[in-house]
């Protein structure tokens, strides 16, 4: 991997993804799980844990790039805008820098709507394994 080289797929936040999520870590806050509540906070539906994005980064770390000899060192998301079931998300990232001495990948990366709205943002970093 080489500055500059970008990478694109779409995710979409599907029932199973959704229900998933809950049954896995239990994290049931009403804002999440709660129609009603979400509406009450001014969401039009529940918004989706913030942490399914985290899902699809580790995805893409593990399974979209060209080697499989990775390993996460760190990653920062910015949450933007809500996310909700049934939501396809575009999802694109490039790499910023490389850090050959060290091994290491640097990716920004973004995810946005179907309307073009970008609901999160970040950095991730990961080491190349030798």
């Amino acid at each position: 991997m080489k500055q500059g080289d970008a990478f694109a797929r779409e995710y979409r936040v599907t029932e199973k993804v959704y229900r998933g999520f809950i049954d896995l870590f239990g994290d049931r806050n009403p804002l999440h799980t709660n129609a009603e509540f979400a509406r009450a906070k001014g969401f039009p539906s529940e918004v989706m844990h913030g942490n399914i994005l985290g899902g699809f980064l580790s995805h893409f770390i593990g399974e979209c790039l060209p080697t499989k000899h990775v390993i996460i060192h760190s990653q920062e998301i910015k949450y933007l805008k809500p996310v909700h079931l049934d939501d396809a998300l575009a999802f694109t990232a490039e790499v910023k820098e490389v850090f050959e001495s060290v091994g290491v990948v640097e990716f920004g990366f973004e995810f946005r709507n179907a309307a073009g709205v970008k609901a999160a943002k970040g950095k991730i970093n990961i080491g190349i394994l030798p």
